[in-house]
């Protein structure tokens, strides 16, 4: 790739997520539709199964979720300068935001119209997660057992208040073994055969 394309590419990178990052309401998991939308249907960067893997270990690695899936894309497309690049573009909106807003949160937190427009917000992150919740649901729950799975961990969650660092360990591990037991069934039918 010669230089004046790279250098549209790492631009290209840091606009996409500059723009991804200034619609931070409600954090990583709300900024989904978003992702899909920009990395998959618009800029073909990555497949929908791409970014649930990305998010799955964005979400058991430490940081904010976002941050580390724009650190994992960039990566992927432009190396490690790629990865510094996008993440700096999904960071430095907020950056700027909370530092215009700080100086102002004081004066501003009082006034009813704020209040009514901080809680209407509230409602449309939590219709952003269910849409995330549903696709998601949709491309990783395709047998019985992941269905077990997914009541499982969410009855963890929900009811015993476990940490879903350990939920997800728990995956990890499950998922190992799993593995683990096919590849050794597979084995014997061959020997068998």
């Amino acid at each position: 790739m010669e230089i004046k394309e790279k250098i549209k590419k790492f631009f290209d990178l840091y606009i996409t997520f500059a723009k991804i990052g200034t619609f931070t309401i409600g954090g990583g998991l709300a900024m989904m539709p978003m992702m899909q939308k920009e990395l998959i249907e618009k800029k073909h960067w990555m497949t929908e199964e791409d970014l649930i893997d990305y998010y799955a270990v964005g979400q058991s690695t430490p940081g904010m979720i976002a941050v580390n899936v724009a650190t994992f894309v960039g990566y992927n497309q432009l190396g490690i300068l790629g990865g510094i690049v996008a993440t700096l573009g999904m960071v430095s909106p907020s950056i700027i935001i909370i530092t215009i807003l700080a100086g102002l949160i004081n004066s501003i937190d009082e006034y009813p119209m704020v209040q009514k427009a901080l809680r209407g917000i509230n409602v449309a992150v939590a219709a952003l997660f269910t849409s995330v919740i549903v696709k998601f649901a949709k491309k990783t729950i395709k047998k019985p057992l992941h269905v077990l799975f997914m009541l499982i961990s969410f009855s963890l969650v929900y009811f015993l208040k476990v940490q879903s660092f350990w939920i997800i360990l728990a995956a990890i591990l499950c998922g190992v073994v799993i593995t683990f037991v096919n590849i050794r069934k597979a084995a014997k039918q061959e020997e068998q055969e």
